[in-house]
């Protein structure tokens, strides 16, 4: 705590607003630890192993099911992102959000964000920390940027405990279908077919 009553001063304070040409010029390494909200810096708190551990092994699901979608349908490329910048709004002032997964129709580019009309799930990992933040503000935010369809993913110490699913509609998110891990495996069809495989999602402190 004596850390942060020394910090607060008012030259720490942000000296203007971040614009999207500026968040492309910042270092990569402190783009990580933050996301913006209407042009203002937001420490991005670092995930416990067991959140990532969901994340990663939830993106490999969804990378099989977007791999199988575009070789049934030939639609157009999907690709999968951890952590990946998007960016939800640029005016009047930028936002750029990362969530813990997205999947996207554009390869993701070597400096700036995805641009939020790309994405087609935004998924957010819950925890204590991040759970206000998850369920009303980047809930909001996601609706308002336009991306389809929305997953928060819950967890219950080392194990998913359940996935709810939100569909737009109009401006904001309904929800659609809560998924919980009763038997092996559950299909679900929004907005790609895709096989949650509930074995590999527990014991998340262990590797698979």
């Amino acid at each position: 705590m004596s850390g942060v009553l020394e910090w607060a001063r008012a030259e720490n304070l942000q000296p203007e607003p971040i614009t999207l040409d500026v968040w492309k010029k910042l270092p990569r390494d402190f783009c990580r630890l933050v996301e913006v909200v209407n042009g203002d810096v937001v420490r991005a708190e670092a995930p416990a192993q067991q959140h990532r551990t969901a994340a990663q092994r939830i993106a490999s699901m969804l990378e099989a099911g977007a791999g199988a979608h575009m070789e049934r349908y030939n639609d157009g490329w999907l690709y999968v992102g951890l952590d990946q910048d998007i960016l939800l709004w640029d005016g009047p002032r930028v936002t750029v959000r990362r969530p813990d997964i997205a999947l996207f129709s554009c390869a993701p580019a070597d400096v700036g964000p995805i641009p939020a009309a790309r994405v087609k799930i935004a998924i957010e990992v819950v925890s204590p920390v991040t759970e206000r933040v998850d369920t009303t503000d980047k809930q909001a935010e996601y609706a308002k940027a336009g991306i389809p369809w929305y997953w928060l993913i819950y967890l219950d110490r080392d194990r998913v405990s359940a996935i709810q699913t939100h569909v737009l509609v109009l401006d904001r998110y309904r929800p659609h279908r809560k998924l919980t891990p009763v038997g092996a495996e559950t299909v679900m069809d929004m907005p790609i077919e895709l096989r949650i495989d509930w074995t590999r999602l527990w014991g998340l402190g262990v590797a698979h």
